[in-house]
C-alpha cells in the first residue's frame, strides 16, 4: 500500500473553500468513479472518497486543504502520476479567477 499526503494552503474563507471542495468532489466522482461523502463541520469539513483500490479524506478548513489517501497494491505503482493529477486539479481549482470586465454602458 502507498500513502499520499497533500497539503495546500489558501486564503479563502471556509465558505469559499467549501465551493472548491464541492467542485473537487464532483470532478473525482465524474473523472475517476469515486464515491464521495461531504460532511460539513463548524471549523472543518471532510470529503471522504473511495473506490476500488483507493480511499481517503480531504480535510477542508478556512486556510488549507489536507488530503490523505491510501492506494491499494495495484494503484500504488502509479502513486507519482496519481499524486501529480490530484495536485494539478487542486491547484487549478485554487487559482484566482480573473475578474469579469464590465461592458461599457450604452447611452
Amino acid at each position: 500500500m502507498a500513502d499520499l499526503h497533500i497539503r495546500r494552503e489558501h486564503s479563502l474563507s471556509l465558505t469559499a473553500a467549501r465551493k472548491v471542495a464541492f467542485a473537487w468532489a464532483e470532478h473525482v466522482e465524474a473523472e475517476f468513479g469515486m464515491d464521495c461523502t461531504y460532511e460539513e463541520g463548524a471549523k472543518e469539513d471532510r470529503v471522504t472518497f473511495t473506490r476500488s483500490g483507493v480511499n481517503g479524506v480531504l480535510h477542508v478548513t478556512a486556510d488549507h486543504f489536507d488530503l490523505d489517501a491510501k492506494l491499494g497494491f495495484l494503484l500504488g505503482a502509479f502513486k507519482g502520476r496519481i499524486e501529480a493529477e490530484i495536485v494539478k486539479n487542486l491547484d487549478d481549482l485554487l487559482k484566482p479567477k480573473p475578474a469579469k470586465k464590465s461592458s461599457p454602458k450604452k447611452q
